[in-house]
């Protein structure tokens, strides 16, 4: 069992001193089902990328950007979205941590 706060506080040590601005670490990798931890310094994008067949994203620490071909949305801490069915990218508007739970194709 992880405590994730205690994985935010390491992953934002760790992405404050690399050169690009975050930290991952996968939580769980279940067959299809993974769940990652991401933390970004304030500023970092994710650039476009595609989506996985489902996903959703929740917002631990700080505030990000989720861009989309179609729009763009803010979530702040404690808020939760799912990922659309579209390329998509992810800026931290604050120093920010993210669950990404996601089903890969199978």
């Amino acid at each position: 069992m992880a405590d994730l706060y205690a994985l935010v506080g390491e992953h934002l040590e760790k992405a404050r001193t690399a050169a690009h601005g975050r930290s991952a670490e996968l939580l769980l990798h279940d067959g299809p089902l993974r769940q990652s931890l991401i933390v970004l310094t304030a500023g970092t994008e994710l650039g476009e990328h595609e989506s996985p067949a489902a996903a959703t994203l929740f917002v631990l620490r700080g505030r990000v950007g989720l861009t989309t071909t179609s729009g763009a949305l803010e979530l702040g801490e404690g808020e939760f979205a799912p990922v659309p069915h579209e390329r998509h990218g992810l800026t931290a508007l604050d120093d920010s941590a993210v669950v990404l739970t996601a089903v890969t194709r199978v």
